[in-house]
């Protein structure tokens, strides 16, 4: 007579992303009535009560602008992550393929993303925008074939367009933000909204990718058809929407001048190097391990489920961003940075120390996405001061 094995399956709450979600909009909708009046930077502004209707006309329509674009780009950047590993599997590769193909993707980045720095100042924030959209789009079309996915060439394109999102997109607000001569705190308030945009895409670029998921055997992959199309979409609305950005590009000799001056010789910007590449570290290496921790001890779970709770928790955090700078900070603003990096650190210390409940390991990891959500525009307004 055979054996047979029950397996069980640990179910996440109903309640769990509707209570993030609801906790993310209570932070922005309260944050106006518990704001002293000199937050706001005019009359207009003052009878406002939201977030996004602060700054003058002009730089309130860029804006706008801006968070759709990068909000398409978000969501274009989470179709591509949402199989994982799932996709290698599926092309046939074992671990050590996987392995070795994502080493040769990060040194790609790591080399090319470097250069792409200069390409960007040469070529300016708006056309470096273009240039990232092009990259999306020719992994995307690339993928929308499943005899074409497997590709090496896949792997670098997407790596090199994932070094540029950040930075391609954070240059050219920042720099249309000085063109304006706009006030230094729309552009901190505008940091953690681009936080709060890419986390609300990413939890949408899921439901996007499941509602147009089809049976590969059939040669055309629709959410990355879908990828290439928003690819077109960014590419003509910058063209066609956003003003034209002046800038000054350097000569090429005076780039190495500038490095060693600005990020050798400067312990600060040291410092805040280290702190940005250890976060990406930190978060790296949880999109790699977070799956299998859940699963260690045999129990089934959806992870399907589990993922977008942690885009909900990074939004949240990023939603908290306003609270814990300004005049509403209960701390200084650099004592918030270091704790949400002491409890980031402390919340995948006791996940490494020993293995957890599931539960336990689902609030740890909330709490890590939550410190993440309020560490990125923290770091991004350090880097503009």
């Amino acid at each position: 007579m055979g054996v047979v094995i029950e397996r069980e399956e640990w179910a996440l709450t109903p309640l769990a992303y509707p209570l993030l979600s609801a906790a993310s909009l209570a932070a922005l909708l309260l944050l106006p009535y518990f704001s002293p009046p000199s937050h706001a930077t005019s009359a207009a502004a003052s009878s406002s009560h939201s977030p996004f209707d602060v700054g003058a006309a002009p730089f309130l329509r860029f804006r706008r602008a801006f968070l759709f674009v990068f909000s398409l780009a978000s969501v274009a950047e989470g179709i591509h992550s949402v199989f994982g590993e799932d996709e290698f599997v599926r092309c046939g590769l074992g671990r050590e393929q996987i392995a070795a193909r994502l080493a040769a993707a990060a040194a790609a980045a790591l080399f090319l993303g470097g250069l792409s720095g200069v390409v960007s100042d040469k070529l300016g924030p708006r056309r470096a925008c273009i240039f990232y959209w092009m990259l999306q789009l020719a992994v995307s079309a690339l993928k929308s074939f499943s005899g074409l996915r497997c590709a090496w060439i896949n792997n670098l394109i997407s790596a090199l367009a994932s070094s540029m999102f950040y930075f391609c997109f954070e240059t050219w607000f920042v720099v249309e933000h000085e063109k304006q001569g706009q006030k230094q705190d729309l552009l901190f308030d505008s940091f953690w909204l681009m936080t709060f945009f890419e986390s609300m895409s990413l939890v949408g670029s899921q439901g996007i990718t499941n509602l147009l998921a089809n049976d590969d055997t059939k040669g055309f992959l629709l959410p990355y058809a879908f990828a290439a199309l928003l690819s077109v979409v960014g590419i003509l609305y910058i063209r066609k929407n956003a003003s034209s950005t002046t800038h000054h590009a350097s000569v090429i000799g005076s780039y190495q001048k500038s490095f060693f001056a600005h990020v050798f010789r400067d312990k600060r910007v040291m410092i805040l190097v280290l702190a940005q590449a250890s976060i990406h570290f930190s978060m790296s290496a949880f999109w790699f391990l977070w799956a299998p921790t859940i699963v260690a001890d045999g129990r089934d779970a959806q992870l399907s489920l589990i993922y977008p709770c942690f885009l909900a928790s990074r939004m949240f955090g990023s939603a908290t961003f306003p609270w814990f700078y300004g005049a509403t900070a209960p701390f200084r603003n650099e004592d918030s940075l270091t704790i949400a990096y002491i409890t980031a650190g402390i919340s995948l210390s006791i996940v490494a120390y020993d293995y957890q409940e599931i539960g336990t390991l689902m609030t740890l990891f909330c709490i890590f996405q939550a410190c993440v959500g309020l560490i990125l525009p923290s770091l991004a307004r350090l880097r503009t001061m």
